[in-house]
């Protein structure tokens, strides 16, 4: 199906494709898929919306979703979508020292179009991605990174991961990984994330924070039909207070970003779990 997508997006247009979701897709999956009610709640206990207003966007967040979706596999078939990169200095100067540095994502947007149009030229570039995706589109991934210096290490349940990011820190690499969703450990940060209580993996402000490296957060949303804006922001944090002080001020750094991004793109967090549970 995946290959067969990819052909068939050579020759059409995405808008085609996004009608086809909205009308047809999308009303079955918010009828048998829990995630409606997760995002209804989201709207309507996280960012105070109404009743009506909140279903509305129920359904607006799953048709972005839907269209980021196609987007990646519009990317496959060789389509290509204007990026802005807003804080593209600051990103550059990292890329550029000697040291290593986290990348810190969330489930917001498109970030796969961010390993697309960020270049580390200097320095390889490490992602963490889910090693269960499927195996076309782990091949297509490899394809559209391989003229930005970005490989890929699987999170694995063994843990295994963990060796290869140590070993690219060691070497001066970059590694990319989310820092909105607990995965392979229940380690985790408590912040206040939207007026509530939310959990964080504990794992990428540990891994910043062990070699004093500095950190980015990374978000991309869909600003337009083609077009894609990449938000790069510093997280600053004291890496010479002790380390629990340096794990709380990173955090706290993160989370105070992340939610500024949700709350002027709020239809474009696709986190469909319960987030403050």
């Amino acid at each position: 199906m995946h290959q067969w997508l990819i052909r068939m997006l050579k020759h059409v247009d995405v808008r085609i494709l996004y009608a086809f979701t909205a009308i047809f897709i999308i009303p079955v999956c918010l009828a048998v898929n829990p995630s409606r009610g997760i995002a209804y709640r989201y709207f309507r206990k996280r960012h105070g919306y109404g009743r009506i207003k909140s279903a509305w966007l129920t359904y607006s967040n799953h048709c972005g979703f839907a269209q980021v979706v196609i987007d990646r596999f519009a990317m496959y078939a060789g389509k290509r979508f204007e990026v802005e990169v807003e804080g593209y200095d600051t990103f550059q100067a990292l890329a550029e020292s000697p040291d290593g540095f986290i990348q810190m994502s969330a489930h917001i947007g498109n970030y796969e179009i961010a390993g697309y149009t960020l270049r580390a030229e200097k320095k390889r570039f490490n992602a963490l991605v889910f090693a269960g995706e499927k195996e076309s589109v782990m091949e297509n991934r490899r394809k559209m990174f391989s003229s930005t210096n970005v490989s890929m290490i699987a999170i694995r349940s063994d843990m295994g991961h963990l060796f290869e990011i140590n070993e690219a820190l060691a070497k001066g690499e970059t590694v990319s990984m989310p820092a909105d969703r607990l995965l392979g450990s229940d380690k985790c940060v408590e912040l206040q994330f939207l007026g509530a209580t939310a959990k964080f993996p504990y794992g990428p402000f540990a891994i910043a924070t062990m070699r004093g490296l500095k950190a980015i957060a990374v978000n991309v949303v869909k600003t337009g039909l083609r077009r894609y804006k990449i938000i790069v922001t510093a997280l600053p944090y004291d890496s010479s207070a002790p380390r629990r002080e340096q794990i709380a001020s990173l955090s706290r750094s993160y989370v105070s970003e992340l939610q500024r991004v949700v709350s002027l793109y709020p239809t474009q967090w696709y986190n469909y779990f319960e987030f403050w549970k």
